[in-house]
């Protein structure tokens, strides 16, 4: 009594190719993750800056940055932030490193007796290097 073949028939061949099912979800997800995070990597605060044409100098060792928007509204790098809350911080930076330099950003209709305001506050925060962000001519 024999139970299985003894030659090979010309049955079933294996399956040997590739699923690309597993594959292709992978990617379409990937692909949804990168067009939601993809507008979130963009800098949120949107400034008309000046054009000045001149040489960039060395990046300091340590900097904060420091905006004021058309409308005013102070920044302490893109988090919003009030003269108070500001002037605390800047005082923490002035304490832990007095050499470190203040980058300001200032929209172009923002009026100078602003600008000038924001100095003074950096000033009376204890830091005295202040470096004006622009943007390069066309």
């Amino acid at each position: 009594m024999s139970f299985g073949r003894l030659g090979r028939g010309g049955g079933e061949r294996p399956l040997s190719d590739i699923n690309m099912t597993p594959l292709i979800d992978v990617m379409l997800v990937l692909l949804v993750i990168f067009i939601i995070t993809a507008p979130l990597i963009a800098p949120a605060l949107k400034l008309d800056l000046p054009r000045a044409d001149a040489v960039a100098g060395d990046a300091p060792a340590a900097f904060v940055a420091v905006a004021i928007d058309r409308g005013g509204r102070l920044h302490l790098g893109d988090e919003p932030v009030d003269a108070d809350t500001l002037a605390a911080r800047l005082a923490d930076a002035a304490r832990r490193d007095p050499l470190t330099e203040v980058q300001l950003r200032a929209d172009r209709a923002v009026p100078y007796g602003e600008v000038a305001a924001l100095i003074a506050l950096v000033q009376r925060a204890g830091l005295s290097r202040v470096g004006f962000v622009t943007e390069a001519p066309r």
